[in-house]
């Protein structure tokens, strides 16, 4: 839960961060981080608000998202390779380091660059959180994970590139009055009209996103809470009997998600803070299961959707490199480390293990998923039933 509540912060942030460079743009919009945080509520409120009345329009602007992404990536990848007059070497693109942390190893700035890249193959849970609603949700959920991480490696080495290699300047970009880098590429290498159009590409793709994250959010929110898995269970599985969606676990992501970016008012790294809180809940979650499998041996069953003989080398790889990034990212991002440039993450997960270890140790452990005893029921003819 608290991977997938970062994840929306994460995602939406970022959308309230480059729909405020586009105000700026477009109507001289003073970027701060009060105002950030305003569009950042915003945005949160309009998705929460998506998922609570407007079902069939989230079902159909999911349809559009993926036409979105592919086709948006196209154009933007397409404009930035032609239309400017000038491009970066290979040599710059695949070999210049910039180290503007104020940590003195480029090793240790590389590992915690890492965080990116790890946070791009987040959310292919969507797809497990969704199989109630999926046909062969045992072939259709495996197959659109393993769809989905492939596909993001693609499509965002290819937007990777075409940003890197229409770097006009560095400089110029990375203190972009705008306060978003990639807008800034967009402005220098394709000039202010196509610039603005494609940026506001961009930010359909971010909104897009944050809804799906609130709705894949909501429904393990509601899943969880029908087994009495999270506090106040009864309150987050119910059901609208109107739109029949879980409207009060829609609003907890979304305000979870709310909460979780706040810390931006007086903290330079809360983005990355979001996002290392994000990888590393997740990743937890994930690795689990895979841990629990290599540990069952060959008594495990497979389901019809498996890796074969791959399963366990994949599976230690997996687990092992979950254990490096748990604590890779929870790392200081800068130097010197400040309460201003303090990275939070270490809190935020150290305080939901440490409530779940409580709550299972004083609790939990006595009935969560144990069956209930049978309740005994007279029959008319004298017998029970149970």
């Amino acid at each position: 839960m608290l991977g997938q509540v970062a994840v929306t912060a994460g995602i939406d942030f970022g959308a309230a961060s480059f729909l405020g460079a586009y105000l700026n743009l477009q109507f001289g919009f003073e970027v701060t981080p009060g105002r950030t945080i305003l569009l950042f509520a915003a945005i949160l409120i309009l998705h929460g608000l998506l998922n609570t009345f407007g079902v069939g329009i989230v079902a159909v602007l999911n349809n559009v998202s993926v036409w979105w992404h592919v086709v948006g990536v196209a154009v933007i990848v397409g404009a930035l390779t032609f239309v400017p007059d000038s491009h970066q070497s290979a040599s710059y693109v695949f070999t210049e380091f910039v180290n503007n942390t104020g940590w003195g190893s480029g090793f240790y700035v590389v590992m915690i660059g890492l965080l990116m890249a790890q946070y791009t193959f987040t959310g292919y849970d969507a797809s497990a959180h969704m199989t109630e609603e999926t046909h062969d949700a045992a072939v259709a959920g495996p197959r659109g994970i393993v769809q989905s991480i492939w596909t993001s490696w693609i499509a965002g080495f290819v937007l990777l590139l075409g940003f890197t290699f229409a770097i006009q300047s560095y400089e110029g970009a990375l203190n972009s009055p705008t306060g978003a880098p990639p807008a800034q590429i967009l402005l220098d290498a394709l000039g202010a009209t196509t610039g603005k159009l494609l940026l506001l590409v961009v930010i359909g793709a971010q909104l897009f996103c944050g809804m799906a994250s609130v709705t894949a959010n909501s429904r393990m929110i509601y899943a969880f809470s029908r087994d009495g898995a999270l506090p106040f269970s009864r309150v987050w599985h119910t059901v609208s009997p109107r739109t029949r969606t879980p409207v009060a676990a829609v609003w907890l992501a979304a305000l979870g998600a709310l909460a979780l970016g706040l810390p931006y008012l007086i903290n330079v790294t809360a983005y990355a803070a979001v996002t290392s809180i994000a990888v590393i809940g997740l990743y937890i979650a994930y690795v689990i299961p895979t841990l629990l499998r290599l540990l069952r041996g060959d008594d495990f069953v497979r389901g019809p959707w498996h890796l074969g003989r791959w399963s366990r080398p994949i599976g230690i790889v997996a687990v092992t490199w979950v254990g490096v990034i748990t604590v890779l990212f929870i790392l200081p991002q800068v130097s010197p480390v400040t309460w201003e440039s303090f990275n939070y993450a270490p809190l935020a997960v150290l305080v939901v293990l440490g409530f779940a270890a409580v709550w299972w140790l004083v609790s939990a452990r006595h009935w969560f998923l144990k069956p209930a005893a049978p309740v005994h029921k007279r029959t008319t003819t004298g017998g029970t039933t149970d």
